[in-house]
């Protein structure tokens, strides 16, 4: 039976790993949650989710996204580390180009972006910093994830979720500064642990600095028609933030930051398993066996009812979860908190066929898909805001992600033919 060897195999085994790396990375701020909404009020957690927002955006521009390009990169030549090692530092320049100019940017409109997002301008450009450092630590977390090296996955990135809890609990609750506290939390991690990555990366052989514009493209051409997939993703999935801010005000986004905290739970398990069923698929799919081809699908499926059950179970009960977490003054989350978990499963269904467009390298869909649909969220979000407040905002994810996911589906099937209906024949 499918199901039973799938529970014996490497694919559970691994996402295992990767799910204890996503528990120490994304409870992070769920663990935070009771404290920090007994600390912060609603309008200090906004500015604090409007620094989230911030870093979500920069992380579409700094390094241009070309770090996925150095995971691809891995199965082109896992024969030839010195094309590989080659190929990473070229993508360190495009990184710390791309910085110098962006840094440059918000230096000159600070004052702009501050006045928009309703953060000071220090932190915007402490963003910065913090976007070139997650840029670094993706390259080496890309690279254990390509080799499947879950120990040390798992290690750097719950050691840096460590150290994030620690800072924030310790400024927060000891130092007594509040928002301020938390977002130097989340900055001091980052930073420490983009160089920690950074010296891994050349302690392990992976960056040999020699210049060569030719990879330099190649990454480029991986990476830049992602961008608009990663701005695509910010309306999607970090614009809500903005609109609740300038719609509703700072306290209402502290209040829906809140229930985006609690579905943090889901976002734990989409992370793991689609780390792990990456590599796996890209695998099967080298190989081009159809019998392989109809196991992914049957995977996928069982995947998929999972997720359905899941979204049954938060209707029922995530509220009551909520309300024994967070202080009093952000019961209004519980209202929209199972939409928001609706919204999150909908995701983890787009992630399991996405998978196929980046095999096939068409980047350029994802980015088409990523950007229409997020233009339709936009829409939704301004129409559904006014009438129904933070509900409407969850909703408008909901309807949103839906698309996305099925629009995705049908573009995947197009670039690898796949068994979906489980009784037709697969060409080779």
């Amino acid at each position: 039976m499918l199901i039973k060897r799938l529970f014996a195999s490497e694919l559970l085994r691994g996402s295992f790993g990767y799910l204890l790396a996503s528990i120490a990375t994304s409870a992070v701020p769920f663990i935070l949650l009771p404290v920090l909404t007994r600390y912060l009020t609603p309008a200090e957690y906004g500015e604090v989710a409007m620094f989230s927002v911030w870093m979500s955006l920069l992380a579409a521009f700094c390094g241009l996204s070309v770090h996925g390009a150095a995971t691809r990169k891995y199965f082109d030549h896992s024969d030839d580390p010195r094309e590989l090692s080659n190929f990473i530092f070229m993508c360190l320049v495009i990184l710390a180009a791309s910085t110098l100019f962006f840094s440059c940017i918000v230096i000159i409109f600070g004052a702009q972006l501050s006045d928009l997002l309703e953060l000071d301008e220090k932190w915007l450009i402490l963003g910065v910093a913090c976007a070139g450092a997650k840029f670094v630590t993706q390259i080496r977390l890309g690279q254990w994830q390509a080799r499947k090296q879950v120990q040390s996955f798992v290690f750097l990135q719950s050691s840096q979720a460590l150290a994030n809890l620690l800072i924030s609990l310790v400024l927060v609750t000891v130092f007594y500064l509040s928002a301020s506290g938390r977002i130097m939390g989340i900055a001091t991690a980052t930073i420490a642990f983009g160089f920690v990555a950074l010296w891994l990366l050349y302690r392990d052989n992976l960056v040999h600095p020699t210049w060569q514009p030719r990879k330099a493209r190649e990454a480029l051409l991986f990476g830049v028609p992602l961008i608009p997939h990663l701005v695509g993703g910010f309306l999607l999935d970090t614009v809500d933030r903005v609109v609740v801010t300038n719609e509703l005000g700072v306290s209402q986004a502290g209040i829906y930051m809140v229930a985006l905290q609690v579905s943090m739970a889901v976002t734990i398990i989409l992370e793991a398993v689609n780390r792990t069923f990456l590599p796996w698929l890209f695998e099967r799919l080298k190989r081009d066996d159809p019998k392989e081809k109809r196991n992914v699908v049957k995977v996928t499926y069982f995947y998929f009812s999972l997720l359905a059950a899941g979204v049954a179970i938060s209707f029922l009960w995530a509220d009551d979860v909520l309300n024994l977490i967070t202080g009093p003054e952000y019961a209004e989350a519980a209202d929209i908190v199972a939409w928001v978990i609706l919204g999150k499963a909908l995701h983890g269904g787009y992630l399991m066929v996405t998978n196929y467009l980046f095999y096939t390298k068409r980047t350029g869909v994802l980015s088409s898909i990523m950007i229409s649909t997020g233009i339709i969220n936009v829409g939704l979000l301004v129409v559904f805001i006014e009438y129904w407040g933070l509900l409407g905002v969850a909703w408008a994810q909901a309807l949103s992600k839906l698309l996305q996911w099925l629009i995705t589906w049908f573009f995947a099937n197009k670039s690898v033919p796949m068994p979906w209906l489980l009784r037709q024949r697969v060409g080779t």
